[in-house]
Parts: structure tokens; C-alpha cells; sequence
């Protein structure tokens, strides 16, 4: 070998024509020697070998899976809503990836993980047609359930993180959405707070079923609900707390909060601690997912706690099926009530 032919496999990626040509065979030689076959003698096979070590030669195994139908990726897709601005970074979503990312390493897949414009979501059939992945997983429905119809109806392997709704043609893993909502309001309730606002924009699907539970739990308690009380909170932080503070400055009657995700539950707290008042002496809280933060706030905050430990096995399994041209049907996880110092030592009024 020269040394212009060294310079030149030194300075520009090695390809498989490369190790054909300087080991005197085929690229098909090449192929099969470097994936193990034993049509080629293995003399010949461990000589290829040692020479693409040698040039630092590496199969490009996506490229091949592609070739061989042996896709091993999975699409996990958090859909960007311009409305709700909801980031990457929110503590839920990083729950929901570490739950996908051990259910996927289990399962022996690898994850590619991607945002689209929740207002196109048609981008994530691309990532499947084009065959990048062999299936997509995807957090959250927003306002979008025609879109996912029509992905379902295109045969698209395809899970949904969120709530079942009538008329769904594809498969979803979520909470007990209502039933959740039905118990942080009666848990409210119990520690005497008849005026309990509620935080969240109900025109997402799983924040809709949460303030139905609300209802449901004031209506049996035969409680009145006042749409002063409802704030239309998006779970972006920086608009809700501008939402917040004018709920507060409106100084309407509230004893209590119900709040559809913790986040939201603690940026309350923090604007109230500001304004000198506690909780939970002068207003008990309750947020919703149970994420990492919920223990450590001040106080630690009650909340309702989903499954997210379980879920990336549950929407893994499902997937599964329907690349296998399975029908799951759609998953409802439970959920518990953790109850914790923003809602104890409540002074009753």
C-alpha cells in the first residue's frame, strides 16, 4: 500500500469498495465476510475482518436493518403545540422517556426520539414510510384526534400516550383520567375546601377528563361550581403564571387548588408564598402526575400519581402487537392519590 493510498483511506470514510478492493475480492466478499457468513472461508472472512479494523471500518447497521427488513428503531414523538408551548424539558415528558427508553432497551430496540408540529402531525408517517422506524409511540393527543384517526387508518403502527375518546380508531395507554380528577377534588373536599379552583386548559383531552372528575366530585357532594373558578391555564409555565397572577388579582374567593399537572400546582404555590400566604394553613393544593419535583417543592405537594413507571412497557407491548398485525385494545392505567404537606394540618374557616 502507497502512502498517497494510506493518506487518502486516512482522510476520507472508509467504504466497503475499499476493503474489496485492497483484499482483492468482491463488496459482496465484503458483505457477508464482515456479518459473520459461513459461505466465506474463514481464513478469507477473519482477513476482511482484520483489515476493516484495521481502517477503522464500521458496518452501518441502520443502513443494513433497512436492507434486511430488521428494523430494530422505534419512533418516540412529542408533538410541538404552539398554543400550549409545552417543552421537551417539562418533567413529565423526561419520566415518560426514561420509562420508554427501559422498555425499549429491554425489548432490544433503539429509540429515536423527534418533535413535530402538532398542527401536521401527517410528519410522523414519513419517520414510518420511509422506514426509519419500525413503529412510533407518541405522548400526548393535544386537540388532535382526526389526525391520529386518519395515521390509524393508513395502518400505521402507531400508540398513543393519553385518554380514550369516542370514536378512536387507534390504540392509546393512559390514566383513569376522571377518576383522578373525581379523587383530588374529594380529597379537597374532606379537608373542608368548598371553593377549590381549578387550573388547566380543558380543551386537551386528558385535562377535559380530569375537570369532569372535578364536576362529578362536586356534584356529589352537592357542591355549586362557579366558572369564576376555572382558570384556562396552559401547562406552558411562563403563560400560566401570567394567568395565575391575574386569577389572584381578581382576589376571588378560593380556598383550595386543584391543578392538572404539578408543575402548574407548584408555580401556584410559589405565586401565593409570594403574596405572604401558606400552604397549606391559608390554601391546601393538589397537582396532578407525581413527577420527581412534587416531593421536594415546599411544602412537598398532594397529588395524583400515574403510572408512568409501567407505561413505557404497557405502550411497548401494544406496539408490538401491531407491528405484529395485532389489535391491542387500549390500555387504562391506575392511578393513586399521594397525599402530602400542601394539603395536611388544613385550618378549617
Amino acid at each position: 500500500m502507497t502512502g498517497t493510498t494510506t493518506s487518502k483511506i486516512d482522510t476520507k470514510r472508509t467504504q466497503m469498495a475499499d476493503i474489496a478492493r485492497l483484499a482483492g475480492v468482491s463488496t459482496a466478499t465484503v458483505s457477508r465476510a464482515l456479518n459473520g457468513s459461513v459461505l466465506i472461508k474463514q481464513e478469507t472472512r477473519e482477513r476482511i475482518q482484520e483489515l476493516a479494523r484495521s481502517l477503522n471500518y464500521a458496518i452501518n447497521f441502520s443502513a443494513k436493518n433497512l436492507r434486511s427488513g430488521d428494523n430494530r428503531t422505534i419512533g418516540v414523538v412529542i408533538p410541538y403545540d404552539i398554543n400550549t408551548r409545552q417543552h421537551i424539558s417539562d418533567p413529565f415528558f423526561l419520566g415518560m422517556l426514561g420509562s420508554l427508553a427501559d422498555a425499549l432497551t429491554d425489548q432490544g430496540y433503539d429509540l429515536l426520539l423527534s418533535r413535530v408540529d402538532a398542527q401536521h402531525l401527517d410528519e410522523v408517517a414519513k419517520l414510518y414510510e420511509t422506514g426509519r422506524v419500525k413503529g412510533i409511540i407518541l405522548i400526548g393527543q393535544w386537540r388532535h384526534h382526526d389526525q391520529l384517526n386518519e395515521l390509524a387508518m393508513r395502518r400505521i403502527p402507531l400508540v398513543v400516550w393519553g385518554a380514550q375518546l369516542p370514536g378512536q380508531m387507534y390504540c392509546s395507554v393512559g390514566s383513569d383520567n376522571r377518576m383522578g380528577g373525581q379523587m383530588a377534588t374529594e380529597h379537597l373536599i374532606q379537608k373542608g375546601c368548598k371553593r377549590i379552583a381549578f387550573f388547566g386548559d380543558v380543551n386537551l383531552p386528558e385535562v377535559a377528563q380530569r375537570y369532569e372528575g372535578y364536576v362529578l366530585a362536586h356534584h356529589h357532594a352537592k357542591l355549586p361550581l362557579e366558572e369564576a373558578l376555572r382558570v384556562a391555564t396552559p401547562f406552558a409555565s411562563d403563560l400560566a403564571q401570567k394567568m395565575m397572577i391575574e386569577f389572584l388579582d381578581q382576589t376571588i374567593l378560593f380556598d383550595a387548588v386543584f391543578a392538572a399537572s404539578d408543575l402548574l400546582a407548584i408555580s401556584i404555590m410559589g405565586l401565593l408564598a409570594a403574596r405572604g400566604l401558606d400552604v397549606p394553613r391559608d390554601y391546601c393544593v393538589v397537582g396532578y402526575d407525581d413527577v420527581d419535583a412534587a416531593s421536594h417543592c415546599h411544602p412537598p405537594l398532594t397529588t395524583i400519581r400515574q403510572s408512568v413507571d409501567v407505561a413505557g412497557t404497557q405502550m411497548v407491548d401494544c406496539l408490538e402487537q401491531l407491528i405484529a398485525g395485532g389489535r391491542p385494545e387500549s390500555r387504562v392505567l391506575k392511578i393513586a392519590l399521594t397525599e402530602r404537606q400542601s394539603t395536611r394540618q388544613r385550618k378549617f374557616r
